[in-house]
């Protein structure tokens, strides 16, 4: 076996790992849904106030134009109060936990049958290529189970207050989508969503497998540089996970930009339907010719920048969020397994 079986082996039970995949996303989840809020509001906004043709273009009657993350979310927070920063956080807290177990169990599971595939054919194993492969397929999997909630948080979050509310609760959403618009409704979207998480995630798990142990010692270094012995630090390094976070900040960084245009598509087809112009923005263009002209007519009538409109406050979203969820993910993960340790123990004192 591999110098990476005993990693494996010490990350815990099937049901451990779905225990704090869903806890790590339920807190990320929670403390970064603002940011959600604005990021799809202005990937949704087709125009910008840079536009010359802005006040003399009638279709923008009746949506707001927004400039910026800040300005954006005082917007909201003037026009619909401090709830509009968590609209669709019900859906959004299924999908974050149900994603995030899904997720890591997902990608544990992979993990392991690529181990096990080395072992069995006597291949040495490639670390980075094993961890992009796992990673694009957890992504995938967890990305197509919980499809439905990703789309019922966007249609909430795009929808304004009052009299401008599309649906009054997550039971008359689900109702009302399938009612109108089928089961095939609540997948709107669903391929750009695919062709986005498989180099998503698999760019993020490979950067941050690869990154884990190097942001660990630059952070062990700069402490021990500070507070004098390196040594006396160290465990405090280990604990409060420093080199977790550090990776998966970059990590997510760097993933999120590569991949962005595909999430706004995203974004853009998921309010596609009958409630289209009842949104926030009521001149959302209508795409129903697939991700490559939805690109093409974006980057015709937008430029290159349409494409990557919220991606500012997208990399401040996915940072924290991503650093959050893993590093809870494994104090978590560590808690459970030392708890189950403890009661092993104690059974065979006992015995």
């Amino acid at each position: 076996m591999s110098g990476n079986s005993g990693r494996l082996q010490d990350e815990g039970s099937r049901l451990q790992v779905v225990v704090a995949g869903g806890t790590a996303g339920l807190i990320a989840r929670f403390i970064v849904a603002p940011l959600d809020v604005v990021k799809i509001r202005l990937q949704l906004q087709s125009h910008s106030l840079s536009d010359p043709l802005l006040f003399a273009r009638n279709d923008l009657r009746g949506g707001p134009t927004y400039k910026g993350t800040l300005p954006t979310m005082r917007h909201i927070l003037a026009h619909e109060g401090v709830a509009g920063l968590w609209k669709g956080n019900v859906p959004a807290e299924m999908l974050y936990v149900c994603y995030s177990a899904a997720q890591f169990t997902a990608y544990r599971a992979a993990s392991v049958a690529l181990q096990n595939a080395h072992a069995t054919m006597g291949i040495a194993p490639h670390p980075h290529v094993d961890s992009f492969i796992a990673g694009a397929s957890a992504g995938a999997a967890a990305t197509a189970a919980t499809y439905p909630l990703d789309l019922l948080r966007t249609r909430f979050a795009a929808q304004g207050s009052g009299a401008d509310r599309v649906y009054s609760n997550l039971r008359g959403a689900v109702r009302d989508i399938a009612r109108d618009e089928g089961l095939r409704g609540f997948f709107r979207g669903l391929g750009p969503a695919l062709i986005q998480i498989a180099p998503y995630m698999g760019a993020f798990f490979a950067c941050y497998e690869g990154l884990k142990p190097v942001a660990g010692r630059v952070s062990e270094h700069a402490l021990a540089a500070t507070v004098g012995t390196k040594s006396a630090i160290k465990s405090t390094v280990v604990g409060a996970g420093a080199g977790d976070a550090a990776a998966g900040v970059i990590a997510a960084v760097m993933a999120k930009t590569f991949v962005f245009p595909l999430d706004l598509v995203r974004k853009r087809i998921q309010v596609q339907g009958p409630t289209r112009s009842r949104y926030v923005h009521k001149n959302i263009p209508v795409y129903d010719s697939g991700v490559a002209r939805a690109l093409q007519t974006i980057l015709r009538t937008e430029g290159v920048r349409g494409l990557y409109r919220g991606l500012t406050v997208s990399l401040m979203k996915a940072a924290p969020a991503n650093a959050i969820t893993v590093w809870t993910y494994e104090r978590v993960l560590h808690l459970l397994v030392r708890m189950d340790e403890g009661k092993t123990t104690s059974v065979e004192a006992s015995l």
